[in-house]
């Protein structure tokens, strides 16, 4: 087949000279996120990568995911200082916390973004917060796909989503089966909504997003507050062999992820009042009309990561985790009890 014809297809809505330039841009903060695993990155067909060395049963863990329409509020405020890069960002350290929850080191990740015109210096600005986040988590960012795609994506929307693979030990794997009845319940704090519930976010605080909070954040910037990585306070927890079971507290809210880590016959009793809630669901429920319920099936309220651990290995295990505290405890029965 002959080469494509370039102004026919900008007339079909994509330019390769764009593509062209977003790869010059981003290959310098690519190639920064190497570690001594990558054979063949940035340009290959596939990327190659070696397991650590040492390892005796090694396991691989992998999840893929994306941060929802998280952008579309990204985009409205993406003139604001680090806006798209923090969206890259949450991309990273949401698919870092999904592996995390089985005690996975993350070794590589791939990223993918996809518009309805390519736009080079905010695809640059998003693969320079998925390096940056890359670079904290220790991992290779070993590839991706930037996708123009006019007739799919509106105009000026994007989509941001992304793979981790990770590794652990098949005998320090976390699957929860240790846990029983008495186990104490530690919660480390989201900050905000992290990567979930933005539709309803969206449409309850319509036309009040510059409004101002009781701690003078404005709205829009508190609902853009970056979805943490859980990785350096849990690290500590897994080394010391405490850890019992994780849940990461994603779309579900706390009734639809803690049960997940659990093995059948238990459930956990939550103690209202022992963590902060956010300011900004209060508004979300005050000005959506939310029910208190819905609010906790589909908002982390406050808690981003949840840990178990033995009752007696409580207070270690505080101390080890700097911002944990204990938010409740494991029962007989099913599911999450808010009390």
């Amino acid at each position: 087949m002959g080469r494509t014809d370039e102004r026919a297809y900008g007339r079909a809505g994509v330019d390769l000279d764009a593509a062209a330039r977003t790869m010059d841009l981003i290959t310098r903060e690519v190639a920064s996120t190497y570690t001594p695993g990558v054979l063949r990155g940035l340009g290959a067909f596939g990327g190659l990568f070696e397991l650590p060395a040492g390892m005796r049963r090694p396991v691989l863990a992998a999840s893929t995911d994306g941060v929802g329409t998280k952008t579309v509020l990204a985009r409205r405020y993406a003139a604001e200082p680090g806006v798209l890069e923090g969206i890259g960002r949450d991309l990273v350290n949401h698919c870092v916390n999904d592996v995390l929850v089985q005690g996975a080191t993350p070794l590589f990740f791939l990223d993918y973004v996809a518009s309805e015109r390519l736009e080079p210096d905010a695809v640059a600005a998003l693969v320079r917060g998925v390096a940056s986040a890359c670079r904290e988590a220790g991992m290779a960012l070993l590839g991706g796909e930037t996708a123009e795609m006019p007739g799919v994506y509106r105009e000026g929307e994007f989509d941001l989503a992304g793979t981790i693979v990770g590794v652990v030990e098949r005998d320090e794997v976390v699957d929860g089966s240790r846990v029983v009845p008495g186990d104490a319940v530690l919660g480390l704090p989201s900050g905000g909504l992290q990567t979930n519930g933005f539709s309803l976010a969206r449409r309850a605080l319509e036309g009040r997003l510059d409004e101002v909070l009781p701690d003078g954040t404005p709205v829009w910037r508190a609902l853009l507050a970056e979805h943490r990585s859980f990785l350096p306070a849990v690290r500590p927890l897994l080394a010391s062999r405490l850890v019992k079971a994780m849940a990461h507290v994603t779309g579900g809210g706390l009734p639809g992820n803690v049960p997940r880590s659990l093995p059948p016959g238990t459930g956990v009793r939550l103690e209202r009042g022992a963590w902060e809630v956010p300011p900004v669901f209060d508004l979300i429920r005050s000005a959506g009309g939310v029910a208190e319920a819905e609010m906790y099936d589909v908002f982390n309220m406050g808690l981003g990561f949840v840990v178990v651990v033995a009752a007696d290995d409580a207070a270690a295990a505080l101390s080890l985790a700097p911002g944990s505290r204990v938010v409740g405890e494991v029962v007989a029965g099913a599911g999450v009890e808010l009390a």
